[in-house]
């Protein structure tokens, strides 16, 4: 039997999980960093934006580092717009979203400390989207993943 491979790796946790334009690209996990930290990029088209909840999580920071165009988060009520070399911490417990409102795809490198959230949770949540084929996902499952994945999400806005 082999040896497992304990030597470095660039991008130990390849892998692209994608849903309606949306794109997520995990380089790292707690897997592969001994719980310390996940690392993915997040890909937004234009006109696009945060397919759940707002939600927060009352487990681990959020660090967003802007690549490509522009995002706008809403955290806890104030708006920011986050463009290439821009940063954001997004504390534990805020609430929050993001959406793409400019005309180009947006890009970002989203990094979580310590690693309590990975790919199975958007795997998960992007296969509730993608089973509405473009209309509104359960709400219920979405919910239902996010808080067993350490998410909570806010209560719907008031119409």
């Amino acid at each position: 039997m082999p040896a497992p491979d304990t030597g470095p790796r660039i991008n130990p946790a390849e892998e692209i999980i994608v849903t309606k334009g949306l794109a997520i690209r995990f380089l790292l996990t707690g897997e592969s960093s001994n719980g310390s930290v996940a690392t993915f990029e997040l890909m937004v088209p234009c006109s696009e934006g945060l397919p759940a909840p707002e939600h927060s999580h009352d487990h681990y920071e959020e660090t967003i580092y802007g690549l490509e165009g522009v995002l706008r988060w809403t955290v806890d009520g104030a708006t920011v717009e986050l463009g290439p070399g821009d940063v954001l911490c997004i504390p534990r417990g805020a609430v929050h979203r993001f959406d793409n409102k400019g005309n180009v795809d947006a890009k970002a490198l989203c990094v979580i400390t310590p690693a309590a959230i990975g790919p199975d949770y958007f795997r998960e949540t992007f296969a509730v989207i993608n089973e509405a084929a473009g209309g509104p996902p359960d709400r219920a499952r979405m919910l239902e993943i996010m808080c067993r994945h350490g998410l909570t999400p806010a209560a719907p806005p008031k119409t």
